[in-house]
């Protein structure tokens, strides 16, 4: 048994596979062109990697490898498609524990690469393409802010081992000088606190959420549940506009709704 999650790679397998594969990117990260129905698609996944060079994403983190491999894939079908009247929609699936922790990652600027993943995310989306973010796994702290969290729309499969955060509840833990039980009795009473994807939801965050019957390893119904959500997905982004305004909707976050009001109104 793994010590690492398969769940991005079984379901990247199954919704790519009829697909094409991309080649010329690092073994962590696969890549692949293909079809939703009537839309074209990159789908676009972290993968664990025992023999990445470096030792600190070897587990499916997103590291520096992985935040330049990222941009690549992204910015390849910005330039592709640049003239092309249906552009690609970029379907982002998302199993990351965490960005990848280690001097040389601090050191050779780890910061830039996954800076340059979340840039290529968004430069897609303000040109035209769907960013569907597909939560299968766990979406961590940095990792997930270069892998996903770009997305026009987000859909998160109904499962506890589908969780985002910051950090782990260990490190959170220790950051707050509480113990991880103390942690979990403060969460479930502050929504942010929370790793249980309801709490997100509670956000405004999430465009959808699905129940599927494997999540490890996902059946034909399960697979047909999903694709059918990502193309409604891809469509209600061509019929309600490619920015993210659709995610301060919720009660939890009426005070952030309130402040951008009075920003706009005083600036």
């Amino acid at each position: 048994m793994s010590s690492y999650s398969l769940r991005g790679l079984h379901w990247f397998n199954a919704l790519s596979a009829d697909a094409k594969p991309v080649a010329g990117l690092p073994a962590s990260l696969r890549v692949a062109d293909g079809a939703l129905g009537d839309q074209p698609v990159r789908f676009i996944a972290v993968v664990a990697d025992p023999d990445n060079r470096f030792a600190r994403a070897r587990n499916g983190e997103v590291g520096l490898l992985e935040g330049w491999g990222l941009a690549k894939a992204v910015d390849e079908v910005i330039a592709a498609d640049q003239d092309q009247p249906q552009k690609r929609a970029l379907i982002a699936i998302v199993d990351v524990p965490s960005q990848a922790y280690g001097r040389r990652e601090e050191a050779l600027g780890i910061y830039q690469a996954l800076a340059a993943a979340a840039d290529s995310y968004a430069r897609a989306r303000l040109a035209g393409h769907a960013v569907i973010g597909l939560l299968v796994g766990k979406a961590m702290s940095g990792a997930f802010l270069a892998h996903g969290y770009q997305a026009n729309r987000l859909i998160a499969l109904r499962d506890p081992g589908v969780m985002v955060h910051a950090m782990g509840k260990a490190s959170a833990a220790r950051v707050t000088l509480r113990s991880v039980e103390e942690l979990e009795a403060l969460a479930a009473s502050v929504p942010p606190m929370a790793y249980d994807i309801d709490s997100y939801a509670s956000l405004g965050l999430l465009w959808e959420t699905l129940s599927v019957e494997q999540i490890e390893q996902p059946t034909a119904a399960d697979l047909t549940r999903v694709s059918e959500c990502l193309i409604q997905a891809v469509g209600d982004v061509a019929a309600s506009g490619r920015d993210l305004s659709g995610r301060l909707g919720a009660s939890n976050r009426a005070a952030s709704s309130q402040v951008r009001q009075l920003l706009r109104e005083q600036w």
